[in-house]
């Protein structure tokens, strides 16, 4: 009895301590100005990795609907925004659980590929975001809230 006890609990203990899956269907909030701005797919690749990729845009009011990436740079160039790659190389960090690092961001809006990490809350229903260039003080975070 003792010994099936204590199993539960190391099994319980084993999956609290590895990341939250992200996969999904994530709504993206601008930081700057609180409008949502996209619904983002993430999925897994077999390599562990997370690519995420634009299912829907939003344009914020008195914005053109963006349909292509006009300013992106190679190989995103004149590519459509419905299926486009934005996030790709992120993968779980081993040493902190719900975090995520090495990922490359990319602002179809602005035409910059950023460095990305993200951290999962507790919850998992909303991914904190950062692009960065260089060092990661110097960038901006934003919140995606997953879709029920």
């Amino acid at each position: 009895m003792k010994k099936g006890i204590f199993s539960c609990m190391l099994l319980g203990m084993i999956s609290w301590t590895h990341a939250a899956d992200i996969t999904g269907t994530w709504r993206t909030v601008d930081d700057k100005t609180g409008y949502v701005r996209a619904h983002i797919q993430i999925e897994k690749q077999k390599d562990d990795t997370y690519v995420g990729k634009i299912i829907k845009d939003f344009p914020a009011p008195g914005e053109t609907v963006l349909t292509q990436c006009r300013n992106c740079p190679a190989p995103f160039t004149n590519k459509p925004i419905i299926g486009l790659t934005i996030l790709q190389k992120l993968k779980a960090d081993p040493n902190n659980p719900n975090n995520y690092i090495g990922g490359e961001v990319l602002d179809p809006r602005g035409g910059k590929i950023y460095h990305g990490k993200a951290r999962l809350n507790a919850s998992g229903n909303r991914l904190t975001l950062r692009g960065y260039l260089g060092i990661s003080l110097i960038g901006r975070s934003q919140t995606w809230i997953r879709q029920e």
